[in-house]
């Protein structure tokens, strides 16, 4: 049987595009009383991004923090904190900021319509009810969470994502003005992400013909913006991240994400840096990939950490390993059906304890 998935039905993309959001939003504005929210990055607060955003007297911006990774207890303070701004639910939800801010906002969204914590939604197609409508405005490119079926949290036991046919934005709009200017680390990791995204979907098992279309362009803008040095690499980075997102959203990640997410969950490193930090040790899954990343690290010029789990216990060793070998697709991608027998523990965490 093959599965039916939901894209993003409305996109919007080009320099300056960001100011006709108002006039996208107009069109959810149909009650007198309509209302929206605008899940953002806290830091753009004070700084000019703050005073281009649309709010209406109504609106409320809702500012967030992402120097953690998203987790489910903050989502559903948020959600709390939206309920109990107006007696009504928002005619919509927009997130703006990078991946972290994209996936609160979606989280929200659906967490505004489903009733529980957001722990009890943690994983494949478990939401009930449709979100609010909801957009997203990244301003970093390559989580490809704009176009991602899930919004990836850090529940009490475990980092799933909400993956669901309803966590997909109701519209992205892409603007490349809003991405330039962002820090050489942050800009090299959140690419990175994209660019695994695309070895781990054009190298995986569950690879077809709709992935690998989306892939090739994505890994062919990554090497114009990280080895070419491309004088339009926002534009490229930008639409590298969507159809990075959109290759694997009919395939599927694979081992690098899978041991990021054993990263994260137990030391709180960040996507981006855990993705990189993860796939730095996997030359004997994605050899010339891992090459090819070395030789971008080494022309943007940034060092990633080392040695992060030198000092970590054997039950933080334990968790990791747990958590990363939790995510079944991911390895069945990267494996075959069979991985089980290949990916033991004991391998698991040898490759953890080199990271």
């Amino acid at each position: 049987m093959f599965r039916n998935f939901k894209l993003v039905p409305n996109v919007i993309f080009g320099r300056g595009c960001f100011a006709q959001l108002d006039e996208i939003i107009a069109s959810r504005r149909t009650a007198k009383d309509a209302w929206a929210v605008f899940v953002t990055d806290d830091v753009f607060k004070g700084k000019a991004l703050e005073n281009k955003i649309p709010a209406h007297d109504n609106d409320h911006i809702l500012w967030v923090n992402v120097d953690d990774e998203p987790k489910t207890g903050y989502v559903d303070a948020l959600t709390l904190q939206v309920k109990g701004m107006r007696p009504t639910l928002p005619c919509a939800v927009i997130g703006i900021g990078g991946g972290s801010a994209m996936d609160l906002a979606k989280a929200v969204s659906l967490m505004l319509t489903n009733e529980g914590s957001s722990t009890l939604y943690q994983g494949w197609d478990l939401i009930k009810n449709p979100a609010i409508y909801h957009a997203a405005v990244p301003t970093l490119s390559g989580t490809g969470a704009e176009v991602s079926r899930t919004a990836v949290l850090t529940g009490p036991e475990k980092k799933l994502g909400l993956n669901s046919d309803y966590t997909v934005f109701d519209q992205v709009v892409l603007d490349p003005e809003l991405i330039s200017g962002v820090p050489r680390d942050q800009h090299f990791y959140t690419g990175m992400d994209c660019y695994i995204h695309c070895i781990e979907s054009l190298e995986g098992t569950y690879l077809n013909e709709f992935s690998k279309a989306y892939g090739e362009k994505s890994l062919d803008l990554c090497r114009q913006v990280f080895l070419d040095n491309h004088p339009d690499a926002d534009d490229k980075l930008m639409m590298a991240s969507f159809f990075g997102g959109m290759s694997i959203a009919y395939s599927q990640v694979g081992a690098c994400h899978a041991l990021s997410y054993g990263l994260s969950y137990v030391l709180g490193t960040h996507h981006g840096v855990g993705c990189c930090i993860a796939f730095d040790v996997l030359e004997e899954y994605y050899g010339d990939g891992v090459k090819e990343f070395r030789t971008m690290m080494e022309k943007t010029g940034v060092d990633i950490p080392r040695n992060v789990t030198k000092d970590c216990t054997d039950d933080q060793m334990e968790t990791m390993i747990s958590v990363a070998l939790g995510l079944d697709p991911l390895w069945e991608n990267c494996l075959g059906k069979d991985w089980k027998t290949i990916m033991t523990r004991d391998k698991a965490g040898a490759l953890l304890r080199r990271m």
